[in-house]
């Protein structure tokens, strides 16, 4: 590349796989639009394709005097292929997100350069380099090749004043009028340490905030009317959550919002439930993983059974929604886990939920474990989404595993269960009176608003789509399942024509 040829950029967000029962809003990831916004400062001219919210414009992408593609482990083998566009037509490839970060070395095989961890400064170093000629040797975080040698720079501190960070940039991103519900992060890091999640590796155990006055300024920027709060764990912090919330009331910026949060934290904090609700929250997305006492042990939840029950019934109490996020597989699971877990969630009326395959995905404590021991069947990281199982379980077959998880989506997507949901309908006529209520008045916009914010008519309308996307999810669940009986029988045979170890006989003495 010549020296000071940088100036066209573009961003790519590669698409997911296949589609689930919850992709019907289309988010984007807010690390390129932040990184966009740096680099727009700076006199780079910055295109970004989100592929879930637009296709890409290749006659565009070609134009371009660098490619930055930002990949999760599930989306890689498409990164992949982005990437090979690119390297084609001899246009440098960054790679970045957490697939890269925590196996840099996979990624270099398709693009140029990796940068691992957060990246805001990280790449403004990297441009810098490349624009003045020189191998970024000095440039942390950085990892690429070099006459066949692969060279990991030391990793770069994680940013501590996120308030000197510019505001995402969404406008830069192609197609974003598809963009329903706007995207807004208030804190990065994870003070829990869950075995199956990634998030403290890659933005640490201290939990780092933006201050309220800089959030109140992106939601005045934005005048949002409707927000999902992408933070990991919204909800870790009461004090600057309960400042930030009473700070929207004051000013009247109350859209409809939405966060995942911690359930033991919403017991602790149930006197802000009250704010939460007038401040316009809707729905919490609640990590609950199990109802097994033991698996929630082995996840390192902190938190029980009883909490999630408790949890479930205040959020109701003060009319939000729960979607639930279920997580089958782990060592201490059985079939009856399998069973008690649905019957669960019927039993309390989760409003939504997911019942998802436990994924070793790179970078976390379970897929170290789990490659120790061997039991991971694949590296096809398409299949790293959470729907398809690529391990060995303990107690089962990964065939019985996988059959288990599709059998309660089923359940709690059927059109019995939703009309078992719907009988209370005690519950909901009150809601829906006092939606009409605008209407008597003449204040038609609101009265459709409140409608469609009445907790019971929209898990059941979610349901319901539920329950027509899992009929076009079965025919590639076919195709797996079908994929998974094949290589499990390929690997029994192998094991049964492998002449016995000293430690087989002494299992079978």
């Amino acid at each position: 590349m010549e020296k000071g040829a940088i100036k066209r950029v573009v961003m790519i967000e590669p698409r997911s796989p296949r589609f689930h029962v919850f992709n019907f809003v289309k988010l984007p990831r807010l690390g390129l639009p932040i990184l966009g916004a740096i680099l727009k400062r700076r006199g780079h001219d910055v295109t970004i394709f989100c592929e879930d919210i637009a296709p890409i414009d290749w006659n565009e992408a070609a134009k371009a005097d660098i490619a930055f593609v930002s990949t999760i482990t599930c989306t890689a083998p498409r990164a992949y292929e982005i990437a090979r566009f690119f390297k084609e037509r001899n246009i440098p490839v960054v790679m970045g997100g957490p697939h890269p970060t925590f196996l840099p070395e996979d990624s270099l095989q398709h693009c140029n350069y990796v940068v691992r961890g957060e990246g805001e400064e990280t790449v403004v170093e990297l441009l810098d380099a490349l624009n003045n000629g020189v191998k970024p040797y000095g440039v942390a975080s950085v990892s690429f090749c070099d006459n066949g040698e692969i060279v990991h720079n030391p990793l770069r501190p994680l940013v501590q004043d996120l308030d000197s960070l510019p505001f995402p940039d969404l406008s830069l991103i192609q197609g974003k009028e598809r963009i329903s519900v706007t995207p807004i992060l208030t804190s990065r890091g994870c003070p829990y340490d869950c075995t199956f999640c990634s998030v403290t590796q890659m933005f640490g155990h201290k939990f780092r905030r933006r201050s309220v006055e800089s959030v109140m300024d992106e939601l005045r920027l934005l005048k949002p009317r409707s927000v999902f709060f992408y933070d990991d764990i919204f909800n870790a912090d009461s004090e600057r959550m309960m400042a930030l919330l009473e700070s929207m009331l004051r000013e009247g910026i109350t859209p409809d919002w939405s966060a995942q949060c911690h359930t033991h934290l919403i017991l602790k904090q149930r006197d802000l439930l009250p704010l939460m609700r007038r401040s316009g929250c809707f729905a919490l997305y609640l990590g609950f993983e199990s109802v097994n006492p033991a698996t929630l042990k082995e996840y390192r939840k902190r938190q029980t059974v009883e909490e999630i029950r408790e949890a479930i019934r205040l959020l109701h109490q003060h009319g939000i929604m729960v979607h639930g996020m279920f997580v089958f597989g782990a060592d201490t699971d059985d079939l009856a886990t399998f069973k008690e877990t649905v019957k669960f969630a019927l039993r309390n009326r989760i409003d939504t939920a997911q019942f998802l395959v436990l994924t070793p995905v790179p970078g976390t404590q379970l897929y170290k474990r789990l490659e120790n021991e061997g039991r991971i069947l694949t590296t096809d990281w398409r299949y790293y989404d959470g729907h398809h199982v690529v391990f060995k379980p303990a107690k089962m077959s990964p065939i019985t595993l996988q059959l288990a998880a599709i059998k309660a989506m089923r359940i709690f997507y059927s059109i019995t269960a939703i009309a078992h949901y719907s009988i209370a309908i005690c519950d909901w006529v009150h809601d829906v009176a006092k939606a009409f209520l605008p209407m008597l008045k003449g204040k038609l916009a609101e009265f459709i608003r409140r409608l469609f914010h009445t907790r019971e008519l929209v898990s059941v309308a979610m349901r319901l789509y539920g329950w027509w996307q899992l009929k076009l999810f079965a025919k590639w669940q076919r195709q797996f399942v079908k994929w998974l009986e094949e290589q499990w029988n390929t690997l029994q045979r192998i094991r049964e024509t492998k002449p016995p170890t000293l430690a087989d006989e002494k299992t079978e003495a």
